[in-house]
């Protein structure tokens, strides 16, 4: 609950959060604060999802919430222009798209963000009294949030060089953390640390994944730089795997054998070629795979130009609704229709005039990748406290509309940092808020709005924790059965097809990858009250299972890619016997789908 995340201060995300103020003081220069308001509503949340990352992966990071959050608006104002108050529609049409809202926002974070949005500005289109229209509203939100996605796509990065082309932010920086989280688990084969290092590795291959993800401009020819780029990151495939099995050896290595992929790391860095590398002796299996994939690595990055790998496939729009309607979905979903129809029906029930605050407060809450649900509501009820009490000391000295717009923009510019902390980020974005209701002409009523925080993080700790139907702990069970599953497909590609180096890197992401969400989850549900937590007790086990299985096959297609090798004895014994132990694993979480047996099979002919 105390921790909070490190690192340098993201100055050029700090500028953007200042500057996203402009459109709404160019409506108060124009005497039109009130439509100023939705404008810096999405440029406050376009900030909130402004994260680091690469220009283009931001467009689909910012973009879709902001369309989702532009329909929410649109929506909402459809509703006040439609009737008004009551206690059992107007809840029940929010439960109904909590519902649907919540069960897709279960997918992923991108879609998170979404139905967070799609559900925030829904209520705050039908309850916050401004005179625009629901359209007019709908595009001032839609052109404050593309404001702050032009900045981030148009201001450019600090620290840049002229070695590096203006459309690369942080790109060349990723790729070259996944060739110095290789040289890590290469000096931490054979100590204590090798697990982390290894988990460090794949880590900084899906920030890579993530950062090179995204549009393309592949009719130009100064993608040329781009497309080396790829290359260079398709290039570190083959050291991981190398890497990973020398590693699963457990056995030291001499330090030289680090400095080769420290090499290739400092060639991303800059530009240019890598110059000589230093060659690992080749006396086995694991070895022998390092040294071509140096070879092979040193080639890409000497060509002047490379190639530009396929892209991950993009999902569909069947699958995503299939995973939104899964149990996890459906359970998460279920919490969410309950917590916005509660919160409205009290909001109502209170016959409070400005009623969206409470259940706009209880969304935020039920965001599901915020952290445990204790934690984030405590955080919640401290941190709109301490912005409620520090709004009222800026009360006392701001006494004009052009102070109001300079508190909102050092809001903004304080976002990046604040979203660190659930509980300062909350402080941030109450002081924020209530500058705009005191702009819009509404009283600022700091004591009711931290009541009516207080009714919602009640709200949402009571709800997430009623014992609806059915089990709990579905959505650690969904992720633990895609990271089995994905590790099924691993090992069976590996004894099936060894010369087939392209699928089974794209596989063995896809199960590390994999691996990393389920262990995500699992640490969430076990930070969670007791009565939450015990429903995920012994997934542990299997995510334990799960990675020592995907490290054996990696270990066994090193060895089966090498000319004179097969398949030793021992790699063999050690992957039937991590099988068996994931089924029992398995068995004890009763839930998670049976292993067929017929990779076991193809080990033992």
């Amino acid at each position: 609950m105390l921790r909070s995340q490190r690192g340098p201060v993201p100055w050029n995300a700090v500028t953007r959060g200042g500057l996203a103020s402009a459109p709404l003081l160019a409506l108060v220069l124009a005497d039109r604060p009130t439509a100023g308001i939705p404008a810096a509503l999405g440029a406050m949340l376009a900030g909130i999802n402004d994260r680091p990352g690469g220009r283009r992966a931001a467009i689909p990071r910012i973009g879709l919430p902001a369309l989702a959050g532009s329909a929410g608006l649109l929506l909402g104002g459809m509703i006040a222009a439609g009737g008004g108050r009551s206690l059992v529609i107007l809840p029940g049409l929010f439960g109904l798209l909590g519902l649907v809202a919540g069960a897709i926002s279960s997918t992923g974070p991108v879609a998170s963000a979404c139905g967070t949005q799609v559900l925030v500005t829904v209520v705050i289109g039908a309850g916050m009294p401004l005179p625009e229209p629901g359209p007019a509203r709908a595009l001032l939100f839609l052109a404050g949030a593309s404001w702050l996605l032009m900045l981030r796509l148009l201001l450019p990065s600090p620290g840049r060089t002229r070695s590096v082309p203006y459309r690369f932010d942080g790109e060349r920086d990723a790729v070259a953390a996944v060739y110095e989280a290789v040289a890590r688990l290469l000096d931490a084969s054979g100590g204590p640390r090798a697990r982390q290092a290894r988990a460090a590795l794949s880590a900084a291959l899906d920030q890579a994944q993530d950062a090179l993800a995204g549009p393309r401009l592949r009719r130009y020819a100064s993608s040329a730089a781009e497309r080396r780029l790829h290359a260079q990151y398709a290039a570190a495939f083959p050291l991981v795997e190398a890497a990973t099995a020398l590693a699963w050896a457990d056995t030291p290595l001499p330090a030289r054998i680090a400095e080769g992929p420290r090499g290739l790391a400092a060639a991303v860095r800059t530009g240019g070629g890598c110059g000589p590398l230093p060659a690992p002796a080749r006396t086995d299996a694991g070895l022998a795979a390092l040294d071509d994939a140096l070879l092979r690595a040193a080639t890409v990055f000497d060509r002047p130009h490379g190639v530009l790998p396929g892209g991950r496939r993009g999902r569909s729009s069947a699958g995503l609704f299939k995973r939104a309607w899964s149990a996890a979905g459906r359970e998460y979903g279920l919490r969410v229709a309950l917590c916005c129809a509660t919160s409205t029906f009290v909001a109502q029930w209170l016959h409070h005039e400005h009623w969206y605050w409470l259940p706009a407060t209880t969304v935020f809450l039920v965001k599901p990748d915020l952290g445990p649900l204790a934690s984030r509501v405590v955080c919640r009820a401290v941190g709109t406290v301490g912005g409620a009490a520090l709004f009222g000391a800026l009360a006392l000295l701001v006494s004009g509309p052009l102070q109001l717009v300079a508190v909102v923009a050092s809001c903004g510019a304080l976002l990046p940092v604040a979203t660190r902390h659930f509980a300062v980020q909350t402080s941030v974005v109450t002081v924020l808020v209530l500058s705009l209701v005191l702009l819009g002409g509404e009283p600022p009523a700091a004591s009711a709005r931290v009541v009516e925080s207080l009714l919602a993080c009640a709200t949402v700790l009571l709800v997430g924790h009623l014992p609806l139907p059915g089990r709990r702990g579905h959505g650690v069970r969904a992720a633990l059965d895609t990271a089995v599953g994905a590790a099924h497909r691993y090992v069976g590609h590996v004894l099936r097809t060894p010369e087939d180096d392209a699928g089974r890197g794209a596989l063995r992401r896809d199960a590390y990858r994999s691996l990393a969400a389920a262990r995500t989850a699992i640490d969430v549900s076990a930070a969670e009250l007791p009565r939450v937590a015990r429903h995920s007790a012994a997934s542990e086990g299997v995510a334990g299972a799960v990675e020592r299985l995907i490290d054996t096959a990696t270990a066994c297609a090193v060895q089966l890619a090498h000319p004179s090798a097969g398949l030793p004895r021992l790699h063999a014994r050690t992957l039937i016997a991590h099988l068996s132990e994931l089924e029992r694993a398995q068995a004890m979480t009763r839930g998670a789908p049976a292993w067929t047996g017929a990779p076991r099979a193809r080990i033992n002919g």
